[in-house]
């Protein structure tokens, strides 16, 4: 039986992860169950998975949490709820699955207790790679992750010799947004990005796909992962989400992963690391109603922010953290009626634009980039007024 803290229990990732754990009781027991703030949702999952220790970051909602449960879990509550939790010696696997930049210290923590690591937050590498990277080595702790992206191109890479890559190709399925001109996302709403073809996944990532940041975050995120140099990493277009990911070999040999578009089949490789279990939605691709797979490049005039994600990693130090930063910023903005779609390229890009990088030497150092990308990114909004 292995013993999983689920952080992040109660978002997207963090439920399709008990999903898998469902299916397979007889080998995995969620341990630990971690959320910021939805009190019903972990009561409910606490009351079925009978967790020994349930993690609440949100001061409020934990005092919630104490309040309405009766169970013999042990409540961690309170900023640093999520690094007690990982420190527990009744954790053998951590996923991480938090949202933001808040997964950066748990997941360094997890590395540091010898835990076994499945990552399924891209911000943890992309502002903080250098330090995740440098601690795994030390440690040797294997990074499991749990994109499906960043899975696929894991699983193309197994036995094989990695000094033969040339390059690592990232599909993307181009979100709702494929092919329109700039002039045509210049009244787009929230309703539209949230009209994903392929995918259903939690509110950022949708918004993050129809703008291609997500992408440009996984372009980093593969940089750090698989420790290739961001001039041979290429983002194609493959709409219909069958290809996940591939890799390019020096013999001019490509390997792919396809499969579904289901993201319980990366959190499950994840988890079952090496070994392969029955999929848990008993489903395979049916290759009698695929005419073909269409494959395209995107269009970097229109989504900016795949060029701005190669000068930010390329940069170095903590311009990544401040591309990450300002993005979420930007993105809260449109959310709330603040920023038109086309105003979250803007901000990042004047972040950009202006950005001093630092080197990251520490956690601290990344805290304090995000603080600093997020004042100018503020700035900006508030100068551009309500859209």
């Amino acid at each position: 039986m292995k013993e999983i803290a689920v952080l992040g229990s109660t978002g997207s990732i963090g439920t399709q992860t008990l999903d898998v754990i469902r299916l397979h009781r007889d080998r995995f027991h969620a341990s630990v169950l971690a959320a910021r703030s939805h009190v019903d949702q972990l009561l409910a999952q606490a009351e079925e998975f009978q967790p020994h220790c349930i993690a609440v970051t949100d001061p409020e909602a934990g005092r919630a949490f104490r309040a309405a449960y009766a169970g013999p879990a042990k409540v961690l509550t309170g900023e640093n709820a999520l690094l007690e939790a990982v420190k527990r010696t009744d954790v053998d696997l951590a996923v991480v699955a938090v949202v933001g930049i808040a997964g950066l210290e748990p997941t360094l923590e997890a590395i540091r207790q010898g835990k076994e690591l499945a990552l399924a937050n891209k911000e943890t590498l992309v502002t903080g790679g250098a330090l995740v990277t440098a601690a795994a080595d030390r440690a040797g702790c294997l990074i499991r992750p749990v994109d499906s992206e960043h899975s696929a191109i894991f699983q193309c890479l197994l036995g094989q010799d990695q000094k033969a890559v040339h390059r690592l190709i990232l599909t993307a399925s181009g979100g709702p947004f494929r092919g329109k001109t700039r002039g045509e996302l210049a009244q787009v709403t929230l309703a539209d990005c949230l009209k994903h073809p392929t995918w259903h996944m939690g509110q950022k990532v949708t918004i993050d796909s129809a703008t291609m940041f997500n992408k440009g975050l996984e372009i980093i995120e593969a940089h750090w992962l698989f420790r290739v140099p961001y001039d041979r990493i290429r983002v194609v277009v493959q709409p219909q989400s069958l290809i996940h990911s591939m890799v390019e070999y020096e013999d001019g040999s490509i390997l792919a992963q396809i499969g579904n578009p289901d993201m319980r089949l990366p959190i499950q490789f994840a988890l079952t690391y090496p070994e392969r279990l029955p999929s848990p939605s008993h489903e395979f691709v049916d290759w009698s109603a695929i005419s073909s797979i269409l494959v395209s490049e995107p269009d970097e005039k229109v989504f900016r922010s795949l060029r701005m994600a190669y000068e930010a990693g390329q940069a170095g130090g903590d311009a990544a953290a401040a591309f990450n930063a300002a993005d979420e910023e930007a993105v809260a903005a449109f959310v709330q009626g603040r920023l038109p779609f086309l105003g979250i390229y803007d901000v990042v890009e004047h972040v950009l634009d202006g950005w001093q990088t630092r080197p990251v030497e520490s956690v601290d150092a990344v805290w304090d980039a995000d603080r600093r990308a997020r004042e100018a990114a503020r700035a900006y909004i508030r100068g551009q007024g309500s859209c």
